[in-house]
């Protein structure tokens, strides 16, 4: 390129700012996103919840885990190591020379700025004798000095210096290559060649590929690919699962599979210790011939599943694989329920498919309950709590106290309750209490409508029925009371509640009928009133002559009840003769028409109003990111924190259908809002469905709320709508317009005539 020059850094000046830039550009991130979390906030953290979570098996492993890794001090002393690599390299760029000054001939002369011609002639003067080569000077300096004066005394040289700031005019453009020569020598041309295709041709293309090759066999949930088509083929082909065949088919996924997942082993000692599980255990179908459930790794991981529910001990050395299938299971069964969910919408879609029945999927959300809690389906849900065994049920369960729930026990007075649990020791008592007041207790508002619809309240066939769910989270704690207590809603209290529905509701009504009529005859008894007779006139005035002062009162009464019995009727009559004229009932009818539009308005606006507030909470949901950290669950057995969640969905358990895709609410915090989507039924009618709300960790905290639904027949669609006659033109609209005024005004003139 013409009047340009690239030259590479031999001095290696340019290469420091290119090495403190590369090396600022990866400390600074990796500090922010690789600095360890302040350890003791975590310890803080961990002290609160000891009080609670303390006999837990995942806070165990992790108080152990924090004080034995040495991951943390390892990322601070290579982060430090690249801190102090960068703060030297940006201490040796300070410390460099630059290498362009800017050009002022009166410093090469040593005179200050604005020194007259005379001076300048008699300092190079002086100084051209002290350099001159002839005199034993320095030729280069010489030539600086010959440069500086020629730039001050000659006039082109002058303005050059002015203009370009050079007295020989513009220079030659050089650009430095932050790059040292000897990258480019022809010396170290081979060992630069084979460095570059080391680099780009096989380590980077190796990296790209194991990386590629890696995230291809999972899913977004990072569950494998032929996991999820396991699941898939096993849920249509057995579309009822019951809870054995359940457990067959988790423990057969992929990831206990030691040549899909590393993390998974099959030890030397399995083949001693699994067969005396298997026969502690009783009958698992360990002759079953059906791959992939006869496959070693299979069996191991179904016999280790089995001794978690049975809270069986096992042995150090198999105790570690429990912990890895145990921490799988829930992210294997949230995949199961997904793929029943695409299984039925397929049905639905196409037809000709066979749907996973509703207990197959509710099956998968009770078995993610029995893993966390590590308890068998017939067992009490009272044994989540610590410091129970089976032997303390029959405390519980006998005919004076009737506790099978722990909704039944929180409804209990608390001195009863001490005395049930009366073989607990002080110590032991509070933790349990302290545990179950931990535990959540979801209080459910259903609302159900139809949006974007003119009345959002008439469900037609085929439309799409919207119900909003409201949960809002509390503690058992806040439902503790010294005295009587309502019962807690639980899923065996909500089915009995809608069996005996009905009759509650009748009695109720009668008894509310009966006292509507007590207070209606005694309000008319108050406000009834005797006439007043002229012989009770006469009476008083003679109680007047007898000098009676009470006499006195209610003569003056009954005279002014009198006068307000006349004015009442006056005005009645008035009231009558004015109603009669036709001018006045026009103006009454023309204001009830008037307040009608108003209420018909008011309705218009409070819909839109909500419509624009339910569009608004959906682009906040859309646009927010909710952290998925809700609470703890608290779990004796399960062997890594979890959080916790719950499965809302609305089914039809008279058809053992799906009517709503279930929807995984991972955010509930305090109080959360969910809407549940589905299609209205295609006949008209009334339908039974069941809003029903599952925890993922907790056995017996599920809900179940009725839902009815009365669907009409779609209104029919109008052919000739005012709104559809749109003029083609704007003429047509004016003169449309210019018509319309004519035949007003014509009517006017009539009306005048």
């Amino acid at each position: 390129m013409a009047g340009q020059q690239f030259q590479y850094d031999d001095s290696g000046n340019t290469f420091f700012y290119f090495l403190t830039s590369f090396v600022g550009l990866i400390v600074i991130p990796a500090t922010y996103y690789l600095w360890p979390r302040d350890q003791n906030a975590e310890q803080l953290r961990l002290k609160t919840l000891r009080r609670v979570h303390g006999r837990c098996l995942w806070y165990r492993l992790r108080l152990m885990k924090s004080q034995q890794s040495i991951v943390p001090t390892l990322k601070k002393a290579a982060l430090l190591f690249g801190w102090a690599i960068f703060l030297f390299l940006a201490y040796k760029v300070s410390k460099l020379d630059r290498e362009y000054q800017e050009y002022n001939p009166y410093e090469v002369l040593n005179l200050d700025a604005g020194a007259s011609v005379a001076e300048i002639k008699k300092q190079y003067r002086v100084l051209s004798l002290k350099h001159h080569p002839d005199k034993g000077g320095d030729e280069a300096t010489f030539m600086k000095l010959a440069k500086a004066y020629s730039a001050l005394t000659n006039e082109e040289s002058r303005k050059n210096w002015e203009t370009y700031g050079n007295p020989d005019g513009p220079r030659v453009t050089s650009f430095g290559i932050a790059l040292p020569a000897w990258i480019v020598d022809q010396k170290n041309s081979m060992l630069v060649l084979l460095v570059y295709g080391l680099a780009f041709m096989v380590i980077l293309p190796v990296v790209v590929g194991t990386w590629w090759y890696r995230s291809i066999r999972y899913s977004g949930d990072q569950i494998l690919i032929n996991t999820t088509q396991l699941f898939m083929h096993f849920m249509y082909k057995t579309p009822t699962m019951n809870m054995k065949r359940l457990g067959m088919v988790l423990t057969a996924a992929f990831e206990f599979d030691p040549r899909s997942n590393k993390e998974a082993i099959i030890r030397p000692t399995d083949n001693i210790e699994v067969p005396q599980l298997i026969r502690e255990l009783g009958n698992i179908n360990v002759k079953k011939k059906e791959p992939p459930f006869c496959y070693p790794y299979s069996l191991k991981a179904r016999v280790l599943l089995l001794t978690h529910l049975s809270r069986m001990d096992v042995s150090e050395d198999i105790e570690e694989d429990q912990r890895f299938v145990v921490k799988k299971c829930p992210a294997l069964l949230q995949e199961m329920i997904n793929v029943g969910c695409q299984l039925t919408m397929m049905a639905t879609s196409r037809g000709g498919l066979r749907a996973p029945r509703l207990t197959s999927i509710e099956n998968c959300m009770k078995l993610s309950q029995m893993v966390v809690q590590g308890l068998q389906e017939a067992k009490s849900p009272l044994l989540q709590l610590p410091h129970f065994e089976e032997e303390h049920l029959r405390y519980c369960i006998s005919k004076k106290y009737k506790v099978r729930t722990l909704q039944d026990l929180v409804s209990l007075k608390d001195a009863d309750r001490r005395s049930m649990l009366r073989f607990l020791g002080e110590e032991k008592y509070d933790e349990v209490m302290a545990v179950l007041g931990s535990f959540p207790y979801i209080h459910m508002e259903t609302k159900l409508q139809v949006l974007d619809d003119e009345d959002s309240n008439n469900i037609t066939a085929g439309s799409i029925v919207t119900v909003t769910v409201t949960l809002t989270r509390k503690r058992m704690s806040d439902m503790f009371e010294k005295e009587e207590s309502p019962q807690l809603p639980t899923e065996e209290a909500n089915s009995e509640e809608q069996g005996d529905a009905k009759n509650k509701s009748k009695v109720w009504q009668n008894k509310n009928k009966g006292a509507k009529k007590a207070t209606k005859s005694k309000k008319k008894k108050l406000t009834k009133k005797k006439p007043v007779t002229q012989q009770q006139v006469k009476g008083d005035k003679v109680k007047q002559a007898n000098g009676n002062v009470a006499g006195n009162e209610s003569a003056a009464a009954s005279k002014e009840e009198e006068e307000e019995l006349s004015e009442k009727g006056s005005e009645s009559d008035e009231a009558e003769g004015n109603k009669d004229s036709p001018s006045e009932r026009d103006e009454e009818s023309d204001k009830q028409s008037d307040t009608e539009v108003d209420e018909i308005t008011g309705d218009d606006e409070e819909e839109w109003e909500a419509l624009q507030q339910s569009i608004q909470r959906r682009e906040r949901a859309l646009l927010e990111t909710k952290s998925k950290v809700t609470h703890p669950i608290y779990g004796l057995y399960f062997p890594e924190e979890k959080q916790e969640w719950w499965w809302l969905y609305i089914a039809d358990r008279k058809e053992q259908t799906l009517v709503s895709m279930p929807n995984h609410v991972c955010t509930l915090r305090d109080t959360e809002e969910v809407e549940l989507k589905f299609p209205a039924p295609s006949k008209t009618g009334n339908y039974q469905y069941s809003v029903i709300l599952r925890s993922d960790s907790y056995m017996g905290l599920d809900q179940i709320k009725p839902l009815k639904l009365e669907v009409h027949e779609a209104k029919a669609m109008l052919d000739n709508h005012p709104q559809w006659d749109i003029p083609e033109t704007e003429e047509e609209e004016d003169d449309q317009e210019d018509s319309d005024g004519i035949e007003e005004s014509e009517e006017d003139d009539e009306d005048n005539d």
